[in-house]
């Protein structure tokens, strides 16, 4: 795993860098585990944007993820590291001893031929899926339950992980990779170790069709628009004329979205933004 880097033989090369993907070791993903996946282009059901500047990018399959692990003290050996144009992190296939196929997120240090298990009684190693009340405080985990039972939601991005900070009845304390402290049900699954392609947050992406690559397409500021687009927009050279900065909707920007009186407010311990 590292960034290659080109010879800048055209402007947009000089700072482009790229995965050298050294990690993968299958090219052709699991024809059994992959599902279509429908661009929608930012739009709804009647055809209109919904989510602006989105649009275009390559066409690519979804990788069925097993983010429940609930085959639990069934052995399963990694049979291949995979890249997914889905998510940032690498992808591992698993074969149980029943035969069957599955992906997992692949932590970091998971290689071919290593065998991993999920369930109570799990050792402690990476790969390995163990209810948060088995895991020591201090070892690094990912792909965490909000509900035991319901799957993983939380840290699932390359190279993040959290950690146990403490336990404290039926919760767990732990703390995200925003720096948040959340209580956890101790029931709910972890896998142990730390999310693989650490080196993501390294990449430079160089030019703008490298995004539109991906299916993104230019964020237009509302101070370039007309006024018949953005409240922000027209004027004669670089005018806001005294507005307050919003939304092409007339929306303040920088309110928080987040619920007041969100249910779930109550098992946040610290938030990930200081008051």
């Amino acid at each position: 795993m590292g960034i290659k880097r080109f010879r800048p033989y055209t402007p947009s090369r000089r700072f482009m860098t790229v995965s050298d993907f050294s990690e993968i070791t299958k090219k052709e993903p699991e024809k059994s585990l992959l599902e279509p996946k429908k661009s929608t282009g930012g739009r709804n059901n009647l055809g209109r944007v919904t989510v602006r500047f989105r649009g275009g990018g390559h066409k690519k399959f979804y990788r069925i993820i097993d983010f429940r692990r609930e085959k639990f003290g069934v052995p399963a050996v990694v049979k291949s590291i995979e890249y997914d144009p889905n998510r940032t992190a690498r992808i591992a296939l698993l074969v149980y001893r029943d035969g069957e196929k599955r992906y997992i997120i692949a932590p970091h240090g998971l290689k071919v031929g290593d065998e991993v298990v999920s369930g109570p009684g799990s050792e402690i190693k990476v790969g390995n899926a163990v209810p948060l009340k088995e895991i020591p405080e201090g070892v690094p985990i990912h792909n965490i339950e909000l509900v035991p039972g319901r799957g993983a939601k939380l840290v699932r991005s390359a190279g993040s992980s959290a950690v146990i900070l403490s336990k404290e009845g039926k919760y767990a304390h732990v703390q995200l990779p925003s720096g948040e402290v959340r209580l956890i049900d101790q029931n709910s699954l972890a896998t142990i170790g730390q999310v693989s392609n650490i080196d993501h947050e390294n990449i430079v992406i160089g030019k703008a069709g490298r995004k539109r690559w991906m299916g993104k397409r230019p964020h237009v500021r509302g101070i370039v628009m007309n006024p018949v687009d953005h409240p922000l927009g027209g004027g004669e050279g670089r005018s806001k004329s005294g507005r307050p900065p919003c939304s092409p909707w007339g929306l303040v920007d920088g309110k928080k979205t987040r619920k007041k009186h969100k249910p779930s407010n109550r098992f946040i311990i610290k938030p990930r933004r200081k008051k």
